[in-house]
């Protein structure tokens, strides 16, 4: 599986190490000589020996909380408590911003996916997907901004008040994605959060940091000094003194929901905090005695395995009436014998290294636990490990003592729970801490009828005869219970970004002279009934 640097495609490899000395912070590239992180890739390369090596992809800067700070500093004096340049602008000319880094960051797009692929192990047919999907985000994000802009283009008369509603920035934005997806979950987060009017404190994941070191000087060049700042370094070492501090305004994090609540606390504000999260998540399949197998033998495959599983939209634990689970393993594990593993240059692959050093042990151990309490790995080779490389492992049957059970084992396992009432899978969903999506697999509407009900209470989103997943953008991605805080979808997240603020007056003939002299004159980029098309 693993080949030698040698045998790499040239249209794949990096065409050198990439060593990052310089961040951005407060409108600038500043050069940095400290200590630095070395960045090897999930993919081991076959040495001239016989051994495995992780390939070296280059480094990038481990700053100190002084730095951290100095960059909080930049964007507190860029916010400058709403008055400065970004915050004041105009909507449209912060358009015309996103834009033009959006023309820019286009430009390096066949770095940055190699980046992807390199640093994360995704295929490279899923970092140019992500990357596409991501410039197809920030678009959407703008139509988004430009319809409710021009539904807010209009004065309102109520009960004898005058009043133009529009949305105002919140402050300063500390933004944190995720290694799955991190390119395109930073930006479902960042771009809304920029385009707002915040400005942004950005650290990107510890996974998946190189790939935006070619799009510094993107955002350097189409932002105002200090609404854009990175900050690199260990989290534990520069997050606290940021929340410390009291300045930051939101909280942005797609991760896990333990760091979360120690950040929230670490706020001597809490009440002046906003904080969007997207954070853990058990998903459930129900595949009750009406469904189709062969539908949800494939939907599960996708929706357990697609990235390896994982995703936090994952599949991660499978429910199959007692009636139908010797078949549905059966078919299953044929289905999953069929799907290509190899290096993610490798066309239609589907199973590739993992990112996580880790994560190979800790998969041993759910399924050593599970094995422990009666449980077996149902497919051939199912839990095989070398190096980086864990091969899927269907684990039989799972029962609530096993870790599997509970925790989000974020890899290639699906544990399969057989039930006999639709009230044992209702119940898990229940106690779960996790409260995101379910897929629900059945050929009955009076079943799936019986189940929506008590389940759209329990999660954000139930799916019907398909995997869970977050898109279509247009749609609500959030989660109840330790799984989400806040929404995201194009135009939620324009609102989680935001406040709703008014200028308004008793109507009479003098304050509409007023109003209109306002209007015309175009002194005010919040008073306006300029229309963007």
């Amino acid at each position: 599986m693993f080949v030698a640097e040698d045998q790499v495609p040239a249209e794949y490899a990096l065409p050198h190490e990439l060593h990052q000395k310089e961040y951005l912070s407060n409108g600038f590239m500043k050069a940095w000589e400290g200590a630095s992180h070395a960045v090897y890739s999930p993919v081991a390369l076959a040495q001239a020996d016989g051994s495995y090596q992780r390939k070296l992809i280059g480094s990038y800067p481990v700053c100190t909380e002084k730095e951290a700070l100095e960059a909080l500093d930049a964007a507190t004096e860029a916010y400058n408590n709403g008055r400065g340049a970004w915050p004041t602008m105009g909507v449209d000319d912060r358009i015309k911003c996103v834009e033009n880094f959006t023309r820019k960051m286009i430009a390096q797009k066949d770095t940055v996916v190699k980046l992807i692929m390199w640093e994360i192990g995704k295929s490279f047919a899923d970092s140019v997907k992500e990357f596409d999907r991501t410039v197809e985000y920030i678009y959407a994000t703008i139509d988004a901004l430009k319809n409710l802009d021009r539904q807010s283009s209009k004065f309102e008369i109520e009960q004898g008040i005058i009043a133009q509603v529009r949305r105002s920035p919140l402050g300063v934005v500390l933004c944190m994605g995720p290694f799955n997806y991190p390119l395109n979950e930073t930006f479902t987060t960042l771009i809304p959060a920029l385009i707002m009017g915040n400005t942004i404190l950005f650290k990107p994941p510890k996974h998946g940091t190189l790939l935006f070191y070619p799009l510094l000087d993107a955002f350097r060049d189409s932002f105002p000094e200090g609404v854009v700042n990175t900050i690199y370094g260990r989290g534990h070492a520069i997050v606290p003194a940021l929340m410390q501090s009291g300045k930051i305004n939101v909280l942005t994090l797609i991760g896990s929901s333990k760091v979360a609540d120690e950040l929230k606390k670490l706020h001597p504000k809490v009440n002046r905090l906003r904080a969007i999260l997207g954070l853990d998540a058990k998903n459930a399949a129900i595949i009750t005695q009406n469904a189709d197998l062969k539908l949800s033998v494939e939907e599960t495959v996708l929706g357990a395995l697609s990235f390896n599983g994982q995703r936090c939209t994952a599949l991660k634990v499978i429910f199959v009436h007692r009636s139908k689970v010797d078949a549905f393993l059966e078919e299953l594990s044929a289905a999953v014998s069929k799907l290509k593993y190899g290096m993610p240059w490798e066309k239609g692959v589907a199973l590739t290294p993992l990112p996580e050093p880790h994560k190979p042990a800790y998969l041993k151990e759910c399924i050593d636990d599970a094995i422990r309490h009666g449980a077996s790995v149902i497919n051939e080779g199912g839990g095989t490990s070398f190096e980086s490389f864990v091969y899927p492992a269907i684990v039989y049957p799972v029962k609530a003592e096993m870790k599997l059970y509970r925790e989000e084992q974020f890899g290639p396992v699906i544990p399969v729970v057989p039930f006999d009432d639709l009230e044992e899978p209702i119940q898990y969903l229940i106690e779960s801490t996790h409260g995101q999506q379910v897929s629900i697999f059945s050929q009955d509407h009076e079943e799936i009828s019986l189940l929506i009900d008590p389940l759209v209470n329990q999660v954000s989103r139930v799916n019907i005869n398909c995997q869970c997943q977050r898109g279509p953008d247009v749609f609500p991605f959030t989660g109840r219970k330790d799984s989400a805080e806040g929404t995201l979808s194009v135009v939620d997240a324009l609102r989680s970004f935001s406040i709703r603020s008014l200028v308004a007056s008793k109507f009479n003939e003098n304050n509409k002279q007023l109003f209109n002299q306002i209007v015309s004159d175009g002194n005010s980029n919040f008073l306006s009934t300029k229309f963007i098309f």
